[in-house]
């Protein structure tokens, strides 16, 4: 979009709080270049910079963005490798302008398996921007829905709860998305229809939008008409709308 177009202000009636994004196609987008899919993975992370200025303007206020699942360690050596990269990449060269722009970090998956640099910029992230409230981000690194399920079983077992006091409340505060909303929207990139192991837990009532653009080819205009979309959806949570 050009300068003029993203000045204009965006007639949105009704924004979901959180969206969640599963960046798909970096890979596809670099091979029909002749490229590496590592080049993919670096061009997925530049479009980052739009999408996060987008959604402020946008006034959504937690972003969760799926960027490495626990299954992409089946994934050839060197392309895990070169994901690792790129995250220390982005941090180190976008950590200050987000936290500029009060952007918060979070973490949500299992650091168990990464290595201690990648841990250590990992935490850096977040206690560098703990303070920012502006958008939440969630960067789901080493993150699978049935992993984080495991891990909240785990979680409740080690406190010792009976089962009299495990409901549906309780058992979201072991996940790892404790004290976020669960997410309103889930957009996945790539053209593929499926979750993948995304917020399985949190997504029971999203709202899904599939679309056939890879990733980094998903600017600004992508992601306003995904919630254009968000708004015209009627969301029920199981019980009926106001005409029926």
């Amino acid at each position: 979009m050009n300068d003029v177009e993203d000045k204009t202000p965006v007639p949105l009636k009704r924004v979901p709080q959180h969206v969640g994004i599963i960046m798909d196609g970096n890979g596809r987008w670099a091979q029909t270049r002749g490229l590496p899919r590592t080049a993919g993975h670096r061009a997925g992370t530049e479009n980052l910079r739009e999408i996060f200025r987008a959604a402020v303007d946008f006034d959504v206020e937690i972003l969760t963005l799926y960027a490495f699942s626990t299954e992409n360690w089946n994934r050839p050596p060197a392309e895990v490798r070169a994901l690792m990269r790129v995250l220390k990449r982005v941090i180190d060269n976008q950590l200050d302008e987000l936290i500029e722009s009060g952007v918060r970090i979070c973490h949500v998956g299992l650091l168990d398996g990464l290595a201690p640099i990648v841990r250590k910029k990992i935490q850096h992230a977040e206690e560098s921007s703990r303070e920012n409230n502006r958008l939440i981000v969630n960067v789901a690194f080493n993150y699978g829905g049935r992993a984080e399920i495991v891990e909240a079983v785990k979680g409740i077992i080690a406190d010792g709860l009976s089962t009299d006091e495990v409901d549906e409340e309780r058992f979201s505060e072991y996940l790892f998305t404790a004290g976020l909303p669960d997410p309103d929207l889930i957009i996945r990139t790539g053209g593929d229809m499926r979750l993948s192991n995304f917020l399985i837990w949190q997504a029971a009532y999203a709202e899904l939008y599939f679309t056939p653009t890879l990733w980094p080819e998903f600017h600004r205009q992508d992601l306003r008409e995904a919630l254009v979309s968000y708004q015209q959806r009627d969301r029920r949570f199981g019980g009926l709308d106001s005409d029926a």
